[in-house]
């Protein structure tokens, strides 16, 4: 039997990488191996996954040598950055630079860029329909993903583009689940108006990837991914159901949203207009029953919910 390829997994204890390194692992005889990349391997989320079989190496994306140490040998890699650590577009292109030198240099033969739509491209920095931010964004976290598509491109790295959809697990860790209101009644409150959001369990992302992975001819292409396109008013519905009490949708206005002061409301009040204006665009890529050929365990909204119901406090 051929040796196992090895497929190098940034952000390895996050969302999207924990998700790909745990595929791999469920399937031994898949014909590859995850090495994880962490900053901390000593984390329980690293010695869990080296508990699992995973090979755990430490790694920094500010780091180029670390990168480039953690990608010797391999066949594949999972590139992903995390905005909200620092908030900062051009901290993510930079790192993005890094991930693409890097894959570059090792020869990796299929690369997976995380990566999100250009909003810029829809919405001009002219067009005033939403706010400019730091004075050259949109959406700062989905455009500076999008233009640094082209640093893949250039550095002629085999990759696939992988566009993700909103994380359900946001209700759980974001603050965006259920809200008691004054009157008591709980409430999701979004701003998607009537209009449809693309959504998926972080653990698919992860699984979706690991079927890209298995398909090489997905090399250059742009794949996206979602579970499923529930309303508000659906999701309110599958809530009620899952909590065992009414939970209303309020579909609220994006000033309102762009204005509620937590970090980066800004950034996620475009991104939800951006999701509610474009919509036919925004949703038309990321194909529930192609995202279920790569993941035959894709997770409805619905069967997500159920399964973590217990994770929302709702006193």
């Amino acid at each position: 039997m051929s040796e196992s390829k090895i497929i190098t997994v940034f952000g390895a204890t996050g969302a999207q990488g924990g998700g790909l390194v745990r595929a791999i692992l469920d399937d031994p005889e898949g014909g590859f191996k995850a090495r994880a990349v962490t900053r901390n391997p000593d984390s329980d989320k690293a010695k869990a996954l080296a508990a699992l079989g995973a090979e755990v190496v430490a790694g920094d994306v500010d780091d180029p040598a670390s990168v480039a140490k953690a990608l010797e040998g391999a066949y594949g890699a999972y590139f992903v950055t995390f905005f909200w650590d620092h908030f900062s577009p051009e901290k993510e292109a930079a790192q993005a630079k890094t991930f693409a030198e890097a894959a570059k240099a090792a020869g990796i033969q299929h690369a997976i860029w995380s990566t999100l739509e250009d909003t810029r491209k829809f919405v001009p920095l002219s067009d005033d329909r939403m706010p400019t931010l730091q004075g050259k964004y949109k959406v700062p976290h989905f455009d500076v993903k999008g233009e640094s598509n082209q640093l893949f491109v250039q550095a002629g790295v085999p990759t696939t583009f992988l566009l993700t959809s909103f994380y359900w697990d946001n209700f759980i860790h974001f603050g965006m689940g259920p809200q008691r209101g004054p009157d008591g009644k709980l409430a999701l409150n979004l701003p998607m108006g009537d209009r449809r959001l693309p959504g998926i369990a972080a653990e698919d992302i992860g699984r979706c990837a690991y079927g890209i992975f298995k398909r090489p001819e997905l090399i250059g292409q742009t794949v996206g991914i979602a579970g499923e396109h529930p309303t508000g008013t659906e999701m309110a519905r599958e809530f009620s159901e899952a909590l065992g009490e009414e939970v209303v949708y309020n579909a609220v206005p994006f000033d309102v949203y762009r204005s509620l002061g937590f970090p980066g409301a800004d950034d996620l009040g475009n991104m939800f207009q951006f999701k509610h204006d474009f919509q036919d665009d925004f949703r038309a890529p990321r194909d529930v029953a192609e995202s279920a050929l790569l993941n035959p365990r894709l997770q409805s909204f619905h069967q997500w919910l159920q399964a973590h119901a217990d994770s929302f406090a709702t006193k």
